[in-house]
């Protein structure tokens, strides 16, 4: 198995495990975005969890940015959506398939 399956595969790890979670919070509490940031700070930990996801998009953001233009990627607007949308667990692996995708075409 080529590298870039295994990033292609994590891709669905990344948006299916997340949003198993998420889907079933918003069939209980509808898509109320003040709850959510208010549930998702109610603990410490869950404050440390979720200031860890969104400094590790940002890191991920200039990732994409740097060596996306380093290697002359295109598309990399998609793994910043993905990221918007999803989280890292999409992003990051999309990112790494597309990369891997364009050093396996050399």
């Amino acid at each position: 198995m080529r590298l870039r399956h295994v990033y292609f595969a994590l891709c669905f790890l990344g948006l299916i495990l997340p949003y198993w979670k998420l889907v079933s919070w918003v069939i209980d509490h509808g898509l109320n975005l003040t709850l959510l940031w208010q549930e998702l700070f109610a603990t410490r930990i869950g404050a440390f969890f979720g200031l860890d996801v969104v400094v590790s998009a940002i890191v991920l953001f200039v990732f994409i940015a740097t060596e996306g233009r380093r290697v002359a990627m295109s598309l990399l607007w998609l793994p910043i959506l993905a990221t918007l949308l999803v989280g890292v667990s999409l992003g990051l692996p999309l990112f790494l398939y597309l990369r891997q995708r364009q050093f396996d075409a050399l």
